[in-house]
């Protein structure tokens, strides 16, 4: 394969309503079911872990891989319930997502045509039609989140292409953008309120730190740091220079 110019390339691209609409959806603390045991289940698991879901999967033992099993065993620690037998239609009761990923054809698409019923969002894994929703290629660095998505046509395409993003990348990106948020909080607490000129202001202020200064040098930023850069950059209606805050 050529290597990518990072260019735009002429195509038969419009909008014409046939993508998705890619979305930051909150799991935090809400049921998702995860029906099977398998390296797809596993996955699918470990997605839902990492947005603070609390997860159900639903599989008989043997069905399990290692991985599965590894999570299912620290479930006190992951928010996971296990439930050894194969699904039953009162599993979907109370649950705010399900994914499934079996072997089962015929079921997988009972239980998202059931889902589709009592509207809960389904993931149905290899058959797109019965999808309310894809589980594009993953770039998580800290809280940076980057997904390709082609929209269920080719999985592997989207891991070749995320693996170029993620190469473009800086190592530290997800370190800056965890301190940018601490200075954001703290920012909110000297000069609170939504909307009207102190929030227009404040917002100028965050977007002119974070074009100034390297990425670098933002994920070195520790407390006293960030207060110097406070007290000296926004109660003086300046960004100061990295030089000047670490001194």
């Amino acid at each position: 394969m050529r290597p990518w110019s990072g260019q735009p390339v002429p195509c038969c691209t419009s909008m014409s309503g046939s993508g998705s609409l890619l979305i930051a959806w909150q799991l935090k603390d809400k049921h998702v079911l995860v029906v099977g045991g398998g390296e797809v289940a596993s996955s699918r698991i470990q997605h839902a872990l990492a947005a603070g879901a609390k997860v159900t999967v639903v599989s008989p033992v043997g069905g399990l891989n290692k991985e599965t099993k590894s999570l299912i065993d620290a479930g006190s620690d992951n928010h996971i319930v296990f439930r050894d037998r194969t699904f039953v239609s009162t599993d979907l009761d109370d649950m705010n997502m399900v994914l499934t990923a079996i072997d089962d054809v015929e079921l997988s698409r009972d239980i998202g045509t059931s889902c589709r019923a009592r509207r809960i969002p389904v993931n149905v894994a290899d058959d797109p039609s019965y999808c309310d929703f894809y589980f594009g290629s993953q770039i998580r660095q800290g809280p940076l989140q980057v997904m390709v998505s082609t929209n269920g046509k080719s999985p592997k395409l989207a891991n070749v292409i995320r693996r170029r993003i993620e190469e473009s990348i800086p190592k530290g990106a997800g370190e800056a953008i965890e301190k940018v948020g601490l200075v954001r909080e703290r920012l909110k607490e000297r000069a609170p309120g939504v909307g009207g000129d102190v929030s227009k202001r404040r917002m100028k202020w965050m977007v002119d730190l974070c074009t100034s200064w390297e990425l670098d040098d933002l994920a070195l930023l520790d407390d006293r740091q960030i207060e110097r850069l406070l007290d000296e950059g926004w109660e003086k209606n300046l960004v100061p220079s990295r030089d000047y805050v670490v001194l």
